[in-house]
Protein backbone atom coordinates (compact mmCIF):
# COMPACT_ATOMS: atom_id res chain seq x y z
CA UNK A 1 0.00 0.00 0.00
CA UNK A 2 1.29 3.44 -0.96
CA UNK A 3 0.75 6.79 0.76
CA UNK A 4 1.77 10.31 -0.20
CA UNK A 5 2.49 12.58 2.78
CA UNK A 6 2.32 16.36 2.34
CA UNK A 7 4.61 18.74 4.21
CA UNK A 8 3.22 21.19 6.76
CA UNK A 9 2.76 24.54 4.90
CA UNK A 10 5.25 26.34 7.16
CA UNK A 11 7.94 23.97 5.89
CA UNK A 12 7.11 24.80 2.28
CA UNK A 13 7.77 28.52 2.75
CA UNK A 14 11.23 28.04 4.25
CA UNK A 15 14.36 28.79 2.26
CA UNK A 16 15.51 26.05 -0.08
CA UNK A 17 18.25 24.77 2.23
CA UNK A 18 16.02 24.78 5.34
CA UNK A 19 13.19 23.12 3.46
CA UNK A 20 15.52 20.39 2.24
CA UNK A 21 16.84 19.83 5.77
CA UNK A 22 13.33 19.68 7.28
CA UNK A 23 12.14 17.32 4.54
CA UNK A 24 15.11 15.01 5.03
CA UNK A 25 14.49 14.90 8.79
CA UNK A 26 10.78 14.21 8.22
CA UNK A 27 11.65 11.38 5.84
CA UNK A 28 13.86 9.83 8.53
CA UNK A 29 11.24 10.34 11.25
CA UNK A 30 8.48 8.64 9.24
CA UNK A 31 10.82 5.77 8.48
CA UNK A 32 11.75 5.36 12.16
CA UNK A 33 8.11 5.38 13.27
CA UNK A 34 6.82 2.97 10.62
CA UNK A 35 9.69 0.50 10.93
CA UNK A 36 8.88 -0.05 14.60
CA UNK A 37 5.78 -1.85 13.26
CA UNK A 38 6.81 -2.75 9.72
CA UNK A 39 10.53 -3.47 9.13
CA UNK A 40 9.92 -3.44 5.36
CA UNK A 41 8.37 0.05 5.27
CA UNK A 42 9.78 2.16 2.41
CA UNK A 43 10.02 5.96 2.63
CA UNK A 44 11.36 8.34 -0.04
CA UNK A 45 11.34 12.16 0.04
CA UNK A 46 10.35 14.23 -2.97
CA UNK A 47 10.54 18.01 -3.32
CA UNK A 48 6.98 18.69 -2.14
CA UNK A 49 5.93 15.39 -0.54
CA UNK A 50 7.12 12.08 0.86
CA UNK A 51 6.25 8.73 -0.69
CA UNK A 52 5.51 5.89 1.72
CA UNK A 53 4.93 2.19 1.11
CA UNK A 54 3.97 -0.35 3.79
CA UNK A 55 3.51 -4.09 3.77
CA UNK A 56 0.17 -5.66 2.92
CA UNK A 57 -2.13 -5.94 5.92
CA UNK A 58 -0.58 -3.01 7.81
CA UNK A 59 -2.54 -0.28 6.04
CA UNK A 60 -4.78 0.72 8.96
CA UNK A 61 -1.92 0.75 11.45
CA UNK A 62 0.18 2.86 9.09
CA UNK A 63 -2.67 5.38 8.76
CA UNK A 64 -2.88 5.83 12.53
CA UNK A 65 0.89 6.21 12.81
CA UNK A 66 1.13 8.78 10.01
CA UNK A 67 -1.63 10.88 11.62
CA UNK A 68 0.64 11.45 14.61
CA UNK A 69 3.99 12.29 12.99
CA UNK A 70 4.85 15.98 13.56
CA UNK A 71 5.51 17.75 10.26
CA UNK A 72 2.92 15.83 8.21
CA UNK A 73 0.16 18.22 7.12
CA UNK A 74 -1.92 15.46 5.57
CA UNK A 75 -1.55 12.31 3.54
CA UNK A 76 -3.36 10.33 0.89
CA UNK A 77 -3.86 6.63 0.40
CA UNK A 78 -2.88 5.59 -3.09
CA UNK A 79 -4.25 2.53 -4.87
CA UNK A 80 -1.90 0.86 -7.33
CA UNK A 81 -2.80 -1.29 -10.31
CA UNK A 82 -1.56 -2.05 -13.81
CA UNK A 83 -2.27 0.65 -16.36
CA UNK A 84 -4.20 -1.10 -19.13
CA UNK A 85 -6.22 1.51 -21.01
CA UNK A 86 -8.20 4.73 -20.70
CA UNK A 87 -11.41 2.71 -20.37
CA UNK A 88 -10.09 0.55 -17.55
CA UNK A 89 -8.77 3.65 -15.77
CA UNK A 90 -12.20 5.28 -16.00
CA UNK A 91 -13.89 2.16 -14.59
CA UNK A 92 -11.59 2.12 -11.55
CA UNK A 93 -12.04 5.84 -10.90
CA UNK A 94 -15.81 5.63 -11.32
CA UNK A 95 -16.04 2.78 -8.84
CA UNK A 96 -14.02 4.72 -6.27
CA UNK A 97 -15.54 8.18 -6.68
CA UNK A 98 -19.11 7.83 -7.97
CA UNK A 99 -20.78 8.19 -4.55
CA UNK A 100 -18.42 10.99 -3.51
CA UNK A 101 -19.16 13.10 -6.60
CA UNK A 102 -22.92 13.40 -6.11
CA UNK A 103 -23.84 17.13 -6.18
CA UNK A 104 -20.16 18.13 -6.25
CA UNK A 105 -17.92 20.01 -8.64
CA UNK A 106 -14.73 18.18 -9.58
CA UNK A 107 -11.63 18.07 -11.71
CA UNK A 108 -9.27 15.29 -12.79
CA UNK A 109 -5.51 15.88 -12.50
CA UNK A 110 -3.02 13.47 -14.04
CA UNK A 111 0.75 13.21 -13.68
CA UNK A 112 2.63 10.98 -16.09
CA UNK A 113 6.13 9.51 -16.02
CA UNK A 114 7.67 7.33 -18.70
CA UNK A 115 7.13 6.96 -22.46
CA UNK A 116 3.53 6.87 -23.68
CA UNK A 117 1.72 7.67 -26.91
CA UNK A 118 -0.73 9.99 -25.10
CA UNK A 119 -0.54 13.07 -22.89
CA UNK A 120 -1.70 13.69 -19.34
CA UNK A 121 -4.39 15.97 -20.70
CA UNK A 122 -5.76 13.15 -22.86
CA UNK A 123 -6.36 11.03 -19.76
CA UNK A 124 -7.87 13.95 -17.84
CA UNK A 125 -10.36 14.65 -20.62
CA UNK A 126 -11.35 11.01 -21.08
CA UNK A 127 -11.85 10.21 -17.38
CA UNK A 128 -13.36 13.61 -16.52
CA UNK A 129 -15.72 13.52 -19.47
CA UNK A 130 -16.87 10.02 -18.57
CA UNK A 131 -17.62 11.01 -14.97
CA UNK A 132 -19.46 14.12 -16.14
CA UNK A 133 -21.69 12.04 -18.41
CA UNK A 134 -22.44 9.20 -16.01
CA UNK A 135 -23.03 11.23 -12.82
CA UNK A 136 -25.77 13.73 -13.61
CA UNK A 137 -25.42 15.86 -10.46
CA UNK A 138 -21.64 16.25 -10.80
CA UNK A 139 -20.10 19.17 -12.70
CA UNK A 140 -16.58 19.86 -13.93
CA UNK A 141 -14.82 22.89 -12.42
CA UNK A 142 -11.16 23.24 -13.34
CA UNK A 143 -10.50 26.35 -11.20
CA UNK A 144 -11.98 25.70 -7.74
CA UNK A 145 -13.39 22.16 -7.65
CA UNK A 146 -14.88 20.78 -4.45
CA UNK A 147 -13.19 17.46 -5.17
CA UNK A 148 -9.94 16.92 -7.01
CA UNK A 149 -9.29 13.44 -8.41
CA UNK A 150 -5.56 12.80 -8.69
CA UNK A 151 -4.04 10.10 -10.87
CA UNK A 152 -0.46 9.18 -11.63
CA UNK A 153 0.70 6.98 -14.48
CA UNK A 154 4.27 5.79 -14.03
CA UNK A 155 5.36 3.64 -16.97
CA UNK A 156 2.88 0.74 -16.85
CA UNK A 157 1.53 1.41 -13.36
CA UNK A 158 -1.56 3.41 -12.37
CA UNK A 159 -1.79 5.20 -9.00
CA UNK A 160 -5.11 6.63 -7.79
CA UNK A 161 -5.61 8.64 -4.62
CA UNK A 162 -8.60 7.05 -2.90
CA UNK A 163 -8.71 8.62 0.59
CA UNK A 164 -7.19 11.64 2.26
CA UNK A 165 -6.31 12.05 5.93
CA UNK A 166 -5.48 15.01 8.14
CA UNK A 167 -2.03 14.99 9.73
CA UNK A 168 -0.67 16.54 12.90
CA UNK A 169 1.03 19.51 11.26
CA UNK A 170 3.87 21.33 12.98
CA UNK A 171 7.57 20.69 12.41
CA UNK A 172 9.47 17.39 12.27
CA UNK A 173 10.99 16.41 15.61
CA UNK A 174 14.70 17.33 15.89
CA UNK A 175 14.41 20.40 13.66
CA UNK A 176 14.51 22.47 16.89
CA UNK A 177 16.64 22.27 20.03
CA UNK A 178 15.87 19.80 22.82
CA UNK A 179 13.88 20.63 25.95
CA UNK A 180 13.18 19.05 29.34
CA UNK A 181 9.49 18.99 30.24
CA UNK A 182 8.45 19.10 33.90
CA UNK A 183 5.68 16.50 33.78
CA UNK A 184 3.24 15.75 36.59
CA UNK A 185 0.78 13.59 34.68
CA UNK A 186 -2.08 16.10 34.90
CA UNK A 187 -3.88 17.89 32.08
CA UNK A 188 -1.50 20.82 31.77
CA UNK A 189 1.95 19.23 31.67
CA UNK A 190 0.81 16.50 29.27
CA UNK A 191 -0.65 19.01 26.80
CA UNK A 192 2.39 21.28 27.10
CA UNK A 193 4.67 18.34 26.29
CA UNK A 194 2.54 17.40 23.29
CA UNK A 195 2.67 20.95 21.92
CA UNK A 196 6.45 21.11 22.09
CA UNK A 197 6.72 17.74 20.35
CA UNK A 198 4.31 18.92 17.65
CA UNK A 199 6.51 21.97 17.11
CA UNK A 200 9.48 19.77 16.28
CA UNK A 201 11.18 19.81 19.67
CA UNK A 202 12.77 16.64 21.00
CA UNK A 203 11.12 16.55 24.42
CA UNK A 204 12.62 14.75 27.42
CA UNK A 205 10.76 14.39 30.72
CA UNK A 206 11.58 15.11 34.36
CA UNK A 207 9.19 14.11 37.13
CA UNK A 208 9.41 15.48 40.66
CA UNK A 209 8.04 12.68 42.78
CA UNK A 210 6.03 14.06 45.67
CA UNK A 211 4.00 10.97 46.52
CA UNK A 212 5.88 7.69 46.13
CA UNK A 213 5.69 4.96 43.51
CA UNK A 214 1.93 5.25 43.00
CA UNK A 215 2.35 8.69 41.49
CA UNK A 216 5.51 7.80 39.59
CA UNK A 217 3.98 4.83 37.78
CA UNK A 218 1.06 6.96 36.61
CA UNK A 219 3.35 9.69 35.29
CA UNK A 220 5.55 7.13 33.56
CA UNK A 221 2.46 5.90 31.73
CA UNK A 222 1.63 9.40 30.50
CA UNK A 223 5.19 10.13 29.38
CA UNK A 224 5.49 6.83 27.55
CA UNK A 225 2.09 7.30 25.89
CA UNK A 226 3.03 10.78 24.61
CA UNK A 227 6.38 9.58 23.32
CA UNK A 228 5.01 6.42 21.74
CA UNK A 229 2.20 8.28 19.96
CA UNK A 230 3.87 11.53 18.91
CA UNK A 231 7.63 11.30 19.42
CA UNK A 232 8.76 7.73 18.79
CA UNK A 233 11.05 8.80 15.95
CA UNK A 234 13.68 9.71 18.55
CA UNK A 235 14.95 8.27 21.83
CA UNK A 236 14.41 10.46 24.89
CA UNK A 237 15.03 10.29 28.63
CA UNK A 238 12.69 10.15 31.63
CA UNK A 239 14.17 11.38 34.90
CA UNK A 240 12.48 10.80 38.26
CA UNK A 241 13.59 12.99 41.15
CA UNK A 242 12.44 12.12 44.68
CA UNK A 243 11.25 15.53 45.89
CA UNK A 244 9.66 14.43 49.16
CA UNK A 245 12.70 15.59 51.23
CA UNK A 246 12.43 19.00 49.56
CA UNK A 247 8.72 19.21 50.38
CA UNK A 248 9.43 18.33 54.00
CA UNK A 249 12.05 21.08 54.17
CA UNK A 250 9.61 23.60 52.67
CA UNK A 251 6.88 22.70 55.14
CA UNK A 252 9.29 23.05 58.03
CA UNK A 253 11.01 26.31 57.04
CA UNK A 254 8.92 28.32 54.55
CA UNK A 255 6.04 30.66 55.41
CA UNK A 256 2.67 29.25 54.40
CA UNK A 257 1.79 31.98 51.88
CA UNK A 258 5.07 31.51 50.02
CA UNK A 259 5.21 27.71 49.83
CA UNK A 260 3.77 27.36 46.32
CA UNK A 261 6.20 29.84 44.78
CA UNK A 262 9.17 28.41 46.65
CA UNK A 263 8.27 24.86 45.57
CA UNK A 264 8.22 25.96 41.92
CA UNK A 265 11.56 27.73 42.35
CA UNK A 266 13.08 24.59 43.85
CA UNK A 267 11.73 22.52 40.96
CA UNK A 268 13.28 24.86 38.40
CA UNK A 269 16.60 24.79 40.25
CA UNK A 270 16.59 21.00 40.17
CA UNK A 271 15.33 20.84 36.56
CA UNK A 272 18.16 23.11 35.44
CA UNK A 273 20.71 20.80 37.05
CA UNK A 274 19.16 17.80 35.28
CA UNK A 275 19.06 19.70 31.98
CA UNK A 276 22.72 20.63 32.23
CA UNK A 277 23.69 17.00 32.80
CA UNK A 278 21.72 15.98 29.70
CA UNK A 279 22.99 19.02 27.73
CA UNK A 280 19.47 20.36 27.19
CA UNK A 281 19.01 24.10 26.70
CA UNK A 282 15.35 24.69 27.59
CA UNK A 283 12.70 23.80 30.19
CA UNK A 284 8.97 23.33 29.61
CA UNK A 285 6.17 23.75 32.14
CA UNK A 286 2.39 23.47 31.90
CA UNK A 287 1.69 26.75 33.66
CA UNK A 288 -1.20 28.92 32.42
CA UNK A 289 -1.49 32.54 33.46
CA UNK A 290 -3.74 33.06 36.48
CA UNK A 291 -4.76 29.42 36.84
CA UNK A 292 -3.46 29.23 40.44
CA UNK A 293 -1.81 31.71 42.79
CA UNK A 294 1.74 30.76 41.81
CA UNK A 295 0.95 31.43 38.15
CA UNK A 296 0.42 35.19 38.21
CA UNK A 297 2.76 37.31 36.12
CA UNK A 298 4.55 38.54 39.24
CA UNK A 299 5.06 35.05 40.65
CA UNK A 300 6.10 33.52 37.32
CA UNK A 301 8.70 36.24 36.88
CA UNK A 302 10.00 35.53 40.39
CA UNK A 303 10.06 31.78 39.76
CA UNK A 304 12.06 32.22 36.54
CA UNK A 305 14.82 34.15 38.31
CA UNK A 306 16.36 30.97 39.72
CA UNK A 307 17.39 29.60 36.31
CA UNK A 308 19.40 30.79 33.32
CA UNK A 309 17.63 28.26 31.11
CA UNK A 310 14.80 29.40 28.86
CA UNK A 311 11.44 28.40 30.40
CA UNK A 312 8.88 27.63 27.67
CA UNK A 313 5.19 27.80 28.67
CA UNK A 314 3.05 26.68 25.70
CA UNK A 315 -0.20 27.05 27.67
CA UNK A 316 0.44 30.48 29.17
CA UNK A 317 -2.59 32.19 27.54
CA UNK A 318 -4.93 29.19 27.28
CA UNK A 319 -8.17 28.56 29.17
CA UNK A 320 -8.45 25.41 31.26
CA UNK A 321 -11.29 24.03 29.14
CA UNK A 322 -9.19 24.47 25.99
CA UNK A 323 -6.41 22.50 27.66
CA UNK A 324 -8.83 19.73 28.66
CA UNK A 325 -10.20 19.62 25.11
CA UNK A 326 -6.71 19.10 23.69
CA UNK A 327 -6.02 16.41 26.31
CA UNK A 328 -9.18 14.62 25.17
CA UNK A 329 -8.14 14.97 21.52
CA UNK A 330 -4.64 13.56 22.03
CA UNK A 331 -5.71 10.80 24.42
CA UNK A 332 -4.29 11.94 27.77
CA UNK A 333 -7.59 12.96 29.39
CA UNK A 334 -8.22 9.61 31.09
CA UNK A 335 -4.69 9.57 32.49
CA UNK A 336 -5.09 13.10 33.86
CA UNK A 337 -8.48 12.47 35.46
CA UNK A 338 -7.20 9.48 37.42
CA UNK A 339 -3.84 11.02 38.33
CA UNK A 340 -3.52 11.81 42.05
CA UNK A 341 -3.62 15.57 42.59
CA UNK A 342 -0.84 16.29 45.03
CA UNK A 343 -2.04 18.60 47.79
CA UNK A 344 0.85 18.55 50.24
CA UNK A 345 2.11 22.08 49.64
CA UNK A 346 -1.05 24.12 49.29
CA UNK A 347 -1.02 27.38 51.19
CA UNK A 348 -4.19 28.38 52.99
CA UNK A 349 -3.60 32.04 52.12
CA UNK A 350 -1.21 32.05 49.13
CA UNK A 351 0.49 35.24 48.06
CA UNK A 352 -0.36 36.18 44.45
CA UNK A 353 2.60 38.56 44.28
CA UNK A 354 5.23 37.11 46.57
CA UNK A 355 7.74 39.81 47.66
CA UNK A 356 11.19 38.81 46.46
CA UNK A 357 12.90 39.91 49.66
CA UNK A 358 10.62 37.70 51.76
CA UNK A 359 11.12 34.73 49.44
CA UNK A 360 14.90 35.13 49.60
CA UNK A 361 14.79 35.50 53.38
CA UNK A 362 12.74 32.30 53.67
CA UNK A 363 14.99 30.43 51.26
CA UNK A 364 17.99 31.43 53.37
CA UNK A 365 16.60 29.00 55.97
CA UNK A 366 16.41 26.22 53.37
CA UNK A 367 19.15 23.58 53.16
CA UNK A 368 20.09 24.19 49.51
CA UNK A 369 22.51 21.26 49.36
CA UNK A 370 19.37 19.11 49.35
CA UNK A 371 18.65 20.13 45.73
CA UNK A 372 22.03 18.76 44.65
CA UNK A 373 21.46 15.63 46.73
CA UNK A 374 18.06 14.75 45.23
CA UNK A 375 19.32 15.37 41.69
CA UNK A 376 22.37 13.22 42.35
CA UNK A 377 20.06 10.38 43.45
CA UNK A 378 17.61 10.81 40.57
CA UNK A 379 16.62 7.78 38.49
CA UNK A 380 17.36 8.00 34.77
CA UNK A 381 15.40 5.89 32.28
CA UNK A 382 15.46 5.42 28.56
CA UNK A 383 11.82 6.10 27.62
CA UNK A 384 11.53 2.60 26.14
CA UNK A 385 12.09 1.14 29.60
CA UNK A 386 8.71 2.54 30.66
CA UNK A 387 6.69 0.43 28.23
CA UNK A 388 5.57 -1.90 31.01
CA UNK A 389 4.77 0.81 33.53
CA UNK A 390 1.19 0.26 34.69
CA UNK A 391 -1.06 0.84 37.61
CA UNK A 392 -1.73 -2.87 37.87
CA UNK A 393 1.79 -3.15 39.29
CA UNK A 394 0.64 -1.29 42.38
CA UNK A 395 -0.90 -2.98 45.37
CA UNK A 396 -4.33 -1.66 46.30
CA UNK A 397 -4.98 -0.40 49.80
CA UNK A 398 -8.16 -1.36 51.64
CA UNK A 399 -10.34 1.55 52.71
CA UNK A 400 -12.57 1.58 55.84
CA UNK A 401 -15.27 4.02 56.95
CA UNK A 402 -15.32 2.85 60.59
CA UNK A 403 -12.68 2.12 63.21
CA UNK A 404 -12.48 -1.30 64.79
CA UNK A 405 -10.64 -2.66 67.82
CA UNK A 406 -6.85 -2.42 67.81
CA UNK A 407 -6.98 0.19 65.04
CA UNK A 408 -5.51 3.70 65.24
CA UNK A 409 -6.19 6.60 62.90
CA UNK A 410 -3.18 8.59 61.69
CA UNK A 411 -4.07 12.06 60.42
CA UNK A 412 -1.39 12.72 57.77
CA UNK A 413 -2.43 16.28 56.93
CA UNK A 414 -0.12 19.23 57.48
CA UNK A 415 -0.16 20.83 60.91
CA UNK A 416 -1.98 23.88 59.56
CA UNK A 417 -4.77 21.78 58.06
CA UNK A 418 -5.09 19.64 61.18
CA UNK A 419 -5.33 22.68 63.45
CA UNK A 420 -8.01 24.33 61.33
CA UNK A 421 -10.16 21.19 61.10
CA UNK A 422 -9.23 18.60 63.75
CA UNK A 423 -10.37 15.04 63.13
CA UNK A 424 -12.45 13.81 66.06
CA UNK A 425 -13.86 10.28 65.99
CA UNK A 426 -15.76 9.04 69.02
CA UNK A 427 -14.15 6.10 70.84
CA UNK A 428 -11.22 6.01 68.41
CA UNK A 429 -7.59 6.91 68.92
CA UNK A 430 -6.41 9.61 66.51
CA UNK A 431 -2.76 10.65 66.28
CA UNK A 432 -1.31 13.34 64.03
CA UNK A 433 1.83 12.64 61.99
CA UNK A 434 2.30 14.95 58.97
CA UNK A 435 2.78 12.99 55.76
CA UNK A 436 6.35 14.21 55.30
CA UNK A 437 7.34 12.71 58.65
CA UNK A 438 5.32 9.51 58.41
CA UNK A 439 7.91 7.35 56.65
CA UNK A 440 10.56 7.93 59.32
CA UNK A 441 8.26 7.82 62.35
CA UNK A 442 6.07 4.87 61.39
CA UNK A 443 8.70 2.39 62.53
CA UNK A 444 8.41 3.81 66.08
CA UNK A 445 4.73 2.81 66.34
CA UNK A 446 3.40 -0.37 67.94
CA UNK A 447 3.60 -3.05 65.18
CA UNK A 448 0.83 -5.05 66.86
CA UNK A 449 -1.74 -2.39 65.92
CA UNK A 450 -3.31 -1.55 62.56
CA UNK A 451 -3.12 2.02 61.30
CA UNK A 452 -5.72 3.82 59.20
CA UNK A 453 -4.33 6.82 57.30
CA UNK A 454 -6.55 9.87 56.81
CA UNK A 455 -6.50 13.09 54.80
CA UNK A 456 -9.28 15.33 53.51
CA UNK A 457 -9.30 14.19 49.87
CA UNK A 458 -7.97 10.68 50.41
CA UNK A 459 -5.16 11.22 47.89
CA UNK A 460 -2.21 11.90 50.16
CA UNK A 461 -3.26 9.16 52.58
CA UNK A 462 -3.36 6.61 49.74
CA UNK A 463 0.03 7.64 48.39
CA UNK A 464 1.55 7.36 51.84
CA UNK A 465 -0.12 3.99 52.49
CA UNK A 466 1.29 2.61 49.23
CA UNK A 467 4.71 3.93 50.16
CA UNK A 468 4.59 2.24 53.57
CA UNK A 469 3.48 -1.05 52.00
CA UNK A 470 6.45 -0.87 49.64
CA UNK A 471 8.66 -0.62 52.72
CA UNK A 472 7.15 -3.86 54.05
CA UNK A 473 4.53 -2.51 56.47
CA UNK A 474 1.39 -4.64 56.08
CA UNK A 475 -0.59 -3.09 58.96
CA UNK A 476 -1.75 -0.09 56.93
CA UNK A 477 -5.21 0.78 55.57
CA UNK A 478 -7.12 3.96 54.69
CA UNK A 479 -9.77 5.75 56.71
CA UNK A 480 -12.45 7.46 54.62
CA UNK A 481 -15.45 8.35 56.80
CA UNK A 482 -18.89 8.69 55.22
CA UNK A 483 -19.72 12.38 54.79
Amino acid sequence: MKFIAKLHPEISIKSRSVRQRFTKILESNIKNVLRRRDPKAWVQKQWDCIDVRVSEGLENEAIELLKCVPGVHGFSKVLQSDFVSFEKTFEIVHQLYASKLENKTFSVRVKRRGKHDFTSKDVEQYVGGGLNQTIASAKVDLKKPELEIKLEIANDQLFIISDQFKGLGGFPIATQDEVLSLISGGFDSGVASYLTMRRGIKTHFVFFNLGGSAHEVGVQQVAYYLWDKFGASHRVKFVSVDFQPVVAEILENIDSGLMGVVLKRMMLRAAEKVAKRLRISGLVTGEALGQVSSQTLANLALIDKVTDHLVVRPLVAMDKQDIIDIARQIGTEDFARTMPEYCGVISQRPNIAAPEDKVLANEAQFYMQMIDDVVEQAKLYDIKELAQAGRDQLEEVESLDAVGPNQVIIDVRSSEEEEQSPLEIASAEVIHIPFFKLSTRFGELDPAKEYLLYCEKGVMSKLQALHLKEQGHVNVKLFQPVK
